[in-house]
């Protein structure tokens, strides 16, 4: 079994297909075929389904995937250490962030980091708090950007409080509460009069602004649902609905009014990372944001 024929098992399940696995590694189809070919034989089972519209696992090649995928991100990890040791840092970085990141100009990041380590592929991912720290705990993410509550803990992993703020609330301009808010911090109370639109139920994104209503016992209305801050803005901007925002965030949305809030949520950025062991190419990411990795 060879490391090549992983790799082209893995391609053909993730784009769904062998000609698009041919291109993404870069080879004819007809070799990728092959390998694939021999290495059933070689197991003894079908690994893919193959039909004139479509390719899908086997329950065989469920059953391997899994495995094949350790053994590349293992031979990966062989490579990087063996050059990290030789003061060559390559491999993959595979970091995650949420949507609503302020703390870290991360596009900026990323362009230094990739000029100062040309050899390092990153790949970036963006989903919920507690999906991140999760993929970090297991391995599948080397570091992750949060945004959780005060008092969020997350299990197997390292942290470092980036930044700490308070909400605002967010309207379309002309709205009545801009003016009510020129006057002073708006009240809680006076925002269960509004039309909400929030991330989606259960994730962190939403309980930093449901655990300060229900700590008030108020109760709002979140009619609309949001999984990107884009569109979000663009219910506000419309006047569709209201929104609570970190302050710090805000800054980067256009055409809205954006108002203070008495004892407004709390939230903070964390950056989280292995408490276990991490590649090269993590460390030398935690390094360049001033992190030993140790904490």
């Amino acid at each position: 079994m060879e490391l090549q024929q992983l790799r082209y098992v893995t391609a053909v399940a993730e784009t769904g297909g062998f000609t698009r696995a041919a291109e993404r590694c870069h080879v004819v189809q007809s070799a990728l075929s092959h390998q694939i070919a021999k290495l059933e034989k070689e197991l003894g089972a079908q690994l893919f389904a193959r039909t004139s519209r479509r390719v899908q696992l086997t329950p065989a090649g469920e059953a391997f995937l899994p495995a094949a995928r350790q053994s590349l991100e293992a031979a990966e990890r062989a490579a990087a250490e063996v050059a990290a040791a030789t003061g060559e840092i390559r491999g993959t970085l595979a970091l995650g962030a949420i949507s609503t990141i302020a703390s870290v100009d991360l596009p900026r990041q990323l362009r230094d980091y990739h000029q100062r380590y040309p050899q390092v592929r990153i790949n970036l991912t963006s989903s919920r708090s507690e999906l991140l720290a999760e993929q970090v705990r297991r391995g599948t993410l080397d570091l992750a950007f949060l945004g959780v509550t005060p008092f969020f803990q997350a299990k197997g992993v390292r942290s470092r409080t980036l930044l700490r703020d308070r909400h605002v609330v967010v309207v379309a301009p002309g709205h009545p509460l801009e003016e009510e808010g020129a006057a002073g911090p708006l009240e809680l109370a006076r925002l269960t009069q509004e039309t909400f639109v929030d991330f989606a139920a259960g994730s962190h994104a939403r309980a930093q602004t449901e655990e300060v209503f229900a700590a008030a016992g108020l109760h709002r209305d979140v009619a609309f649902e949001a999984s990107h801050w884009e569109f979000l803005a663009a219910l506000v901007r419309n006047g569709m609905a209201v929104a609570m925002l970190p302050s710090a965030f805000v800054s980067q949305l256009s055409g809205l009014r954006v108002l203070p809030v008495r004892d407004g949520p709390r939230r903070e950025e964390r950056l989280v990372w292995s408490a276990t062991r991490l590649t090269p190419a993590g460390a030398a990411f935690l390094r360049d944001l001033g992190e030993d990795g140790e904490v």
